[in-house]
């Protein structure tokens, strides 16, 4: 199994310049609307786990917090499989943890909502961040951002940002993106902006949960990151497959890596 995995990623790499242009897709409306329902369902129920707990998704299993506790980065599909196909796509949704020792959710926040350098802390996959505005605990956050599994796509992408405080030592946030658009030839003379909802659809939509609590000598944090992608096309999966399926988990994971890295520097 692992070596035909090796093989297909190893094919696709070697294809990838061929395949490029023939992969784009055009996002479809019933696609987003199925993604709209499934993240207002998503929405409910993470503010009925807010209302009766438990706040974190580890204080729901001893092992668990005794993983991140020693040290482990931890990352699960949400549900059965963390995959809901939707018509024309593929909706996305994992959670992960982490325990920072020694630090506060004061500095937590500080570092999370420091956009202009999240590039600093997030390398390479934010290539360029920076706050558009700012009102109370609202932020409308630019990023550019950069995909890359077997083929590598960069995104233009601005989200609305809220952030709550459940008690001194409790905080949330919830991130909505409100523009994803593919760039072609990043970074070149002959750079350009897709109009939003083309190209290759490696991410239409991304949204975020997060979760900090102060406990146990350190800080707590979890991301619930639920996104949405094109489909697999017949007869490419074998390209598709190493790309859309394995990003989600990946870039939740580094997230995750990387806060905990800036805040025991």
């Amino acid at each position: 199994m692992l070596r035909q995995q090796v093989l297909q990623v190893c094919c696709a790499a070697l294809f990838a310049p061929m395949l490029a242009d023939v992969m784009t897709v055009q996002l479809q409306r019933h696609t987003v609307d199925a993604y709209t329902a499934y993240l207002r369902a998503a929405d409910e129920r993470v503010q009925r786990q807010m209302r009766e707990g438990p706040f974190l998704w580890v204080d729901a299993s001893p092992e668990r917090k005794r993983q991140v506790l020693a040290g482990k980065i931890i990352a699960e599909p949400y549900g059965e499989h963390g995959e809901t196909p939707v018509p024309d796509g593929l909706i996305h949704d994992w959670i992960g943890a982490a325990f920072i020792p020694g630090t506060t959710v004061a500095k937590t926040l500080a570092l999370v909502q420091d956009y202009n350098h999240h590039k600093e802390i997030y390398t390479p996959e934010e290539i360029e961040s920076r706050l558009i505005s700012r009102k109370g605990l609202d932020f409308h956050i630019y990023m550019r951002v950069l995909k890359k599994q077997v083929l590598t796509v960069v995104l233009d992408t601005e989200h609305d940002v809220h952030y709550g405080k459940v008690s001194d030592k409790e905080w949330y946030s919830r991130s909505r993106t409100t523009r994803v658009a593919e760039v072609e030839k990043p970074g070149e003379s002959n750079e350009h902006v897709l109009p939003p909802g083309t190209g290759h659809g490696f991410m239409w939509r991304l949204d975020t949960f997060w979760r900090f609590a102060e406990r146990d000598g350190g800080v707590y944090i979890e991301c619930e990151a639920i996104s949405l992608t094109r489909d697999v096309p017949t007869g490419l999966g074998w390209i598709i497959n190493p790309i859309i399926r394995s990003l989600p988990r990946e870039s939740l994971t580094n997230t995750l890596r990387q806060t905990k890295a800036a805040l025991t520097r």
